[in-house]
């Protein structure tokens, strides 16, 4: 099997990113105020959370390179999170965001060493779970920005936006079946 480290990281994150970022660009201005619910955040809202959620694991690993999350104030950064999604952003600032805080992220995915992936992070003893590797927390980013891309691609789907990626699965698959037929 081939190493995983961090340019498959920094790469694979970059892949994401770029397809939520055709997502954004997908959905018109006039529908980032759209909801599914009344519940539920706007596109420029969930696109907000998408660009900034990382900042969380930034912190951890990047700035303070914690070893125990003891102590660790999380209320001040979720509320210190959602005062910075609650601005109010236009369709080209939400991807200008998008981008730019991507590939902070991106970057520091790319300089983070083996032995720095392997090293473990415990929690409180109130969170009743075992040490995660910096590799295992690290990988949350990517995953948390693809459960909520599903979500985005709903909401596509919602306002008679067919996702690219199901457009570009349907190109290839057409011409997979003329190459057949000829």
């Amino acid at each position: 099997m081939a190493h995983y480290g961090s340019k498959e990281l920094a790469q694979s994150f970059r892949t994401v990113r770029k397809n939520t970022l055709e997502a954004a660009r997908d959905i018109p201005q006039d529908k980032y105020d759209f909801r599914p619910t009344p519940d539920c955040r706007s596109v420029e809202k969930l696109l907000a959370h998408i660009a900034l959620s990382y900042r969380f694991q930034h912190r951890v690993h990047a700035v303070e390179k914690l070893s125990s999350m003891v102590g660790f104030d999380f209320p001040a950064m979720m509320s210190e999170l959602g005062a910075k999604e609650a601005e109010p952003r236009t369709k080209s600032q939400v991807i200008a965001m998008l981008e730019d805080e991507g590939e902070i992220w991106a970057t520091f995915l790319d300089g983070v060493s083996d032995e720095f992936l392997a090293e473990t992070v415990s929690f409180p003893p109130e969170f009743s779970q075992p040490p995660k590797s910096r590799l295992e927390m690290i990988l949350s980013v990517k995953e948390h920005e693809m459960h909520h891309r599903g979500q985005v691609m709903l909401v596509q789907r919602m306002l008679g936006i067919v996702p690219h990626l199901t457009r570009e699965r349907e190109a290839r698959m057409a011409q997979t079946r003329e190459a057949e037929a000829s």
